[in-house]
């Protein structure tokens, strides 16, 4: 039997990171690095703009799952700037020098939100309920489309995506991006909005635990996670081909009559 790979998680008090640390604990050696305690696995209480703290806390890591940013106030540059992106940036630079094998960095879906913004969008027709599927001729967006950002967040994810490319390249290091759905803290939808969007806790786990177990040889991809939705608009395929993920909830178990 194989030891368990060391798994740092920077955000680890924070909902996804609770959700993978109690989900996958027996497949992983986790430790946490995040502003409010976790107990239960070894965890540096500091904040990811510290640098200091990042290196002490990537040091003897396997591989990070990299989920802190600025979740509060989405369109404060100073935040995202000194949070999302610079917060990312200590990431990278301390698993590099710690010699990381993988980082997998938490993106988000909102890199492509702003699909939705232009005129006769089916993107945006589909997010307010009016079609249940993409019109014949349209298609699904692939994680090879340009992004369209929703808000500061969004392009500091979109920072981080970029950063974790030059660092593969550059130094070698496997970095796997996972453009989060809408994963909510009741597993289920609230508004008609968050159908399409939609990410299970079930699913959600399941990726991540793919990307952290995918062959070292893959060396950086991007992948759009989102549960089986019939009203989804972002492509699944590729994360299914590449990784073998198989989602298997769906948000067309919710009446779009109960939502606000």
């Amino acid at each position: 039997m194989t030891d368990k790979k060391k798994v740092l998680v920077t955000g680890a008090s924070g909902m996804i990171g609770q959700l993978v640390i109690k989900r996958l604990g027996d497949r992983y050696d986790f430790s946490g690095l995040s502003r409010r305690p976790v107990e239960g696995i070894a965890h540096i209480a500091a904040d990811i703009t510290d640098l200091d703290a990042v290196r002490r806390a990537c040091a003897g890591m396997d591989m990070v799952l990299h989920l802190a940013a600025e979740t509060q106030d989405y369109d404060d540059w100073d935040k995202v700037m000194a949070v999302t992106m610079g917060g990312t940036l200590n990431v990278y630079r301390a698993a590099q020098e710690a010699g990381v094998e993988r980082v997998v960095f938490g993106s988000a879906g909102s890199t492509m939100i702003g699909y939705e913004w232009y005129e006769g969008s089916p993107y945006a027709a589909l997010t307010a309920n009016t079609i249940q599927r993409l019109p014949p001729g349209e298609r699904m967006l692939m994680h090879t489309d340009p992004p369209r950002p929703a808000d500061f967040y969004s392009v500091g994810k979109l920072f981080g995506e970029h950063t974790g490319r030059l660092f593969s390249d550059r130094h070698g290091i496997s970095v796997l991006v996972i453009r989060i759905g809408a994963v909510l803290p009741d597993d289920r939808p609230s508004i008609v909005r968050e159908l399409p969007g939609y990410l299970s806790h079930r699913d959600l786990v399941s990726i991540i635990d793919m990307c952290l177990s995918a062959p070292p040889e893959l060396k950086f991809d991007i992948f759009h996670a989102i549960s089986e939705n019939s009203r989804r608009w972002r492509d699944t395929d590729h994360a299914k081909k590449v990784l073998g993920w198989q989602p298997v909830d769906s948000s067309d178990v919710f009446d779009p009559a109960t939502l606000a």
